[in-house]
């Protein structure tokens, strides 16, 4: 979600988010992301957390066929790619000033006969709500979207807004600093949350949560 351009010098390790293109292999296609670092920073790359969220819903560890989702904080739209390829109705979304790289990377890799299960659609966290039904999805889907603090409270809001007490949100990140966990902490007030895969070779693990029902909180 986060627009941040980088200095090349500065940032040491990250060779492969110059590169202008990422492939990848995801529900029988080959998925070929532009990738633009200079313009639009973080938002612009693919992320570990991408892939193995991307991985985890090809594994079939959620009903997506005819399902309705909503990818939060898309960047380069990989997870709602591989969410609509593997049936789902996508609304892929992130900020205004990143929608016109998205949709070309979303149109780029979908066949015409899956563009309309994919719509690209604005969302800034806590602000534009309005545009959306609240509790509209089945499923909502984030990958390293949790980095930020001064998001979080906003990250909430709109989870809460997205959400019926069906709805499962999966959150897939790497946990690199402690306001990390504390976003954790804030989402268990609202939501049951546990911990549904890890996979170590990257240091990302999956998160599910669901609504808390008014008895539980009784």
């Amino acid at each position: 979600m986060a627009l941040v351009p980088y200095d090349e010098t500065a940032v040491m390790g990250l060779q492969r988010f110059h590169k202008p293109l990422a492939t990848f292999s995801f529900a029988n296609h080959t998925i070929q992301i532009r990738q633009d670092w200079r313009q639009l920073g973080v938002a612009a790359v693919v992320w570990d957390a991408a892939v193995v969220l991307s991985m985890y819903l090809e594994m079939g560890a959620v009903e997506l066929r005819g399902r309705s989702a909503v990818e939060l904080g898309a960047g380069t739209g990989l997870v709602g790619i591989v969410a609509a390829l593997l049936g789902a109705h996508v609304t892929i979304t992130d900020r205004k000033v990143a929608l016109e790289f998205l949709k070309s990377n979303v149109q780029a890799n979908l066949p015409l006969h899956v563009q309309p299960k994919a719509v690209v659609k604005e969302l800034t966290w806590g602000q534009n709500m309005g545009s959306f039904t609240p509790g509209q999805f089945d499923l909502i889907l984030g990958a390293d979207i949790i980095y930020l603090e001064e998001t979080f409270t906003d990250l909430l809001q709109t989870l809460e807004h997205l959400c019926s007490n069906q709805s499962v949100i999966l959150l897939a990140c790497r946990i690199r600093y402690e306001r990390d966990n504390n976003f954790l902490v804030m989402l268990e007030r609202q939501f049951i949350v546990s911990e549904v895969h890890y996979d170590p070779e990257k240091d990302v693990r999956i998160y599910k949560a669901q609504k808390r029902n008014q008895r539980e909180d009784l």
